[in-house]
């Protein structure tokens, strides 16, 4: 075709460019400028580093979707939506896009060798992190912003940010830039501003340690007018080739790392919160006693952070002074003292057609620490590594082997050298797996299927066609006895959910706790505590490990209270039951557990297709929240559940709720005996049951932190239960408290509805 040709077609598309770009004023233009530049009602859609990461589906589906408190939906013809988003990806040509000229592998050996680029910078989970990470630069920066980077880093300082923009993403403040600060101790510190507000400053010196200062302490901040990085010296070559492989860099490599950098150690303090129940063993009790209950009573709100989604399920990490926070595909680090956002890592949610159930809800419970690495998985069960101090993304790996509705809603636990890593989805038919990862790599070390395949010895639990897709979710982290080198994890409900018809027996490994070895994921032993479950009623309840002696022996025990309405106590050495007793009241499908360790069965408790009212309800007499084991008072305490349902044999969503006017459903915060299962004390809640997921914190300073039914945050007596202070929060609670250290005082920290809280006493004047 001649150029004469191509004039007629080349008018058309400037005219469609034009009247799109007319369109956009007209219907963006308020909030984002006619020419895409920003007003004070809504940010610059013209090169924008945020948008140029972004596909133009993916821009195409924010203008249909909106963005969660923040811009409306807008309903427009799917044509309209598809050329207003390509309108607005042609604001944003970046580097990666121009694909300019250059031998890119030519440009790796420099940035890794003779240019000594990987000395500060990293890329894809390799290099320094004393610079921004560059995996994803070539998607972040138009040609030009590169090339100028490269040849006068100066000109580039002070025009990004690490609150808006993670990783090299250049926006107002720049976490980068050097400043020189004096202590009042006469001191002096060098390094970057990772963050900073008016009386406190985020300082990552060059040795690649944190200092988390306040105003108080330091005298004056100067920044540096030079940039630490050097201008570029290379031939025109050198510069081309390395300008052709980092404009190439759009994302991280997915999957394993080949030449993977050691985990670095790290020795968490007694202030510490490295995992999320604490510690590894599963029991929320901390050993901290500066809050007590002579002094709780002044308890005081220090900060609060928000996370944009509505009802947080996260469990904040506290390491070296740093909290961890995370959100449906969101980990962010902040200053745990000020509440101050240190980095952010973020990737889009999974779209709700491949996800279902409650990661599609934005169900996501925390993360995991070792050394420094963050390990997180994902809303569509990706297990990814980041980098502590930087938030790159060091490593990502699918778990799930084949197709099917998986999801990613728990955190995951740390065992030595490995990842421990399980799925959601069980409600909607896959085979569930827990698997174990290498840390530095991400390869997979071994993986145990809760679910066997036919001809296994456990396919005889089996009768039927369900087996394939038959559930077994392990969708809550375990925990793991560092003595014995034993992992325990509890595994979830049979599918279909309350049809039992083509899946006869009992079910194994559903609704078990499993005891595994830990280096290599044999099965040791199990314990199902409801066979050819019919309820939904998944084991996926907190195991907490303590030894202690119990009726005169010291033994090591595994406590769960389970979601059945039964506690259960047993020896977490052979898998022995102990103990099995009831800690609700309503509690009719089964009359008690029998010697053999098998529920005994009432009849008349199986869903029909007509219903059947059983208890207790299908949330359970308790759920995922979490319990603790206090070492000084012998009490378990748990967040308890009255209430039943009506049952229907259906696939999915086989209940209902049951009204009784004259016996309404309740919970309870109650205090249980583990030598005999009987109820020390309980506090009656005030409120709907079902809008309280709060679990339980005890501490060594006779306290038990939780959430009231009612929206306060409250510390009661561990030994009587006496309400001590309370923190009316006004939000409904998906979370479970902590508590954590910062220069030798306590705090204690909460996720209430889409915001973090942190409490501490009074500083003395």
């Amino acid at each position: 075709m001649t150029i004469r040709a191509l004039l007629p077609f080349c008018f058309l598309l400037a005219a469609a460019a034009e009247d799109t770009a007319q369109q956009f004023a007209r219907l963006c233009g308020p909030c984002h400028g006619d020419r895409a530049t920003g007003t004070d009602r809504g940010p610059a859609l013209a090169n924008s580093r945020s948008l140029r990461n972004r596909s133009e589906k993916q821009i195409h589906d924010i203008i249909r979707n909106g963005t969660p408190a923040g811009m409306p939906p807008f309903a427009l013809p799917e044509e309209q939506l598809q050329l207003l988003a390509r309108w607005v990806r042609s604001l944003n040509t970046s580097a990666y896009d121009l694909k300019p000229a250059g031998d890119a592998a030519q440009g790796e050996q420099f940035f890794f060798g003779k240019g000594k680029c990987a000395s500060c910078h990293m890329v894809a989970g390799r290099g320094g992190t004393s610079g921004p990470d560059l995996s994803e630069i070539g998607r972040q920066l138009t040609l030009g912003e590169l090339e100028q980077s490269l040849d006068d880093p100066a000109s580039r300082l002070g025009t990004h940010s690490s609150s808006s923009c993670p990783g090299w993403a250049w926006c107002p403040q720049d976490p980068w830039s050097v400043v020189n600060v004096r202590l009042r101790d006469g001191t002096n510190l060098r390094g970057f501003a990772r963050s900073r507000g008016p009386h406190d400053l985020q300082l990552q010196t060059l040795d690649g340690r944190l200092h988390l200062l306040v105003d108080t302490e330091y005298e004056q901040i100067v920044p540096e007018k030079t940039a630490l990085m050097p201008p570029l010296k290379a031939t025109a070559g050198e510069r081309r080739d390395l300008i052709a492989y980092l404009s190439g860099r759009a994302s991280p490599a997915a999957g394993v790392l080949a030449n993977a950098p050691p985990v670095a150690a790290g020795h968490p303090s007694a202030g510490d919160w490295p995992t999320y129940n604490g510690v590894v063993g599963g029991n929320r009790y901390s050993s901290l006693d500066q809050i007590n209950v002579k002094n709780v009573a002044r308890l005081q709100l220090q900060w609060s952070y928000p996370i944009p989604h509505p009802l947080l399920e996260t469990t904040p990490l506290v390491s070296d002074g740093v909290m961890y926070v995370t959100g449906p595909n969101r980990v962010c680090a902040l200053d745990s003292r000020t509440g101050r956002e240190i980095w952010c890592y973020t990737r889009p949610r999974s779209p709700a057609e491949t996800i279902a159930g409650d990661a599609a809800k934005g169900a996501q419970r925390g993360a995991a620490l070792m050394g420094d690495r963050i390990f997180f998985i994902t809303d569509n069960a990706h297990l990814i590594c980041l980098h502590r101090l930087t938030g790159s993304l060091m490593w990502d790996v699918k778990m799930p082997e084949s197709k099917g509705p998986f999801g990613g809603t728990s955190t995951p636990l740390v065992v030595g050298n490995l990842v421990i890593a399980g799925v959601a989805g069980g409600d909607m038919g896959i085979r569930g797996f827990l698997a174990a990862y290498d840390a530095a790599t991400g390869r997979q070390v071994w993986r145990f299927w809760t679910v066997p395949k036919p001809g296994e010895p456990a396919a005889s639990t089996w009768r039927g066609n369900a087996i394939d897709v038959g559930g077994g979710a392990t969708w809550l982290a375990g925990s793991y006895d560092p003595e014995t080198g034993v992992l325990y994890w509890p595994t979830g409900n049979p599918f279909p959910d309350t049809d039992g018809d083509e899946r006869g027996g009992d079910n194994l490994y559903t609704n078990c706790v499993l005891a595994l070895e830990a280096k290599t994921g044999k099965l040791l032993w199990h314990y199902q505590f409801t066979p050819h479950d019919l309820h939904d009623w998944d084991a996926t309840e907190p195991l907490v490990l303590v030894d202690t002696q119990w009726r005169g022996r010291e033994r090591k025990l595994l406590l769960q209270a389970n979601r059945s309405g039964f506690f259960y106590v047993l020896d977490r050495v052979t898998g022995e039951l102990l103990l099995a007793e009831p800690f609700v009241n309503k509690l009719t499908w089964a009359t008690g557990i029998g010697k053999d360790g098998r529920p005994i069965l009432t009849k008349g408790n199986e869903p029909t297709r007509r219903g059947v009212k059983s208890c207790p309800a299908v949330r359970g007499a308790t759920n995922w929240y979490s319990t603790a084991f206090h070492p000084a008072t012998k009490l378990f305490y748990v967040m308890a559940v009255e209430d039943c349902n009506i049952y229907r044999q259906a696939a999915l969503g086989g209940y209902e709720p049951y009204h009784d006017p004259a016996n309404p459903p309740g919970k309870y915060l109650r205090a249980i005996d583990i030598e005999t299962g009987k109820i020390a004390w309980e506090i009656e809640q005030v409120g709907a049951p079902e809008s309280n997921y709060s679990g339980v914190l005890a501490t060594a300073g006779g306290l038990v932190f939780y959430g009231e039914t009612g929206g306060g945050f409250a510390a009661v007596d561990a030994k009587t239960g006496r309400t001590l202070w309370h923190f009316a929060t006004n939000e409904i609670w998906k979370a479970s408290p902590m508590t954590y250290t910062f220069a030798g005082k306590q705090y204690v920290a909460i996720a209430a509805g889409g915001n973090i809280l942190s409490f501490a006493l009074p500083t003395a004047p």
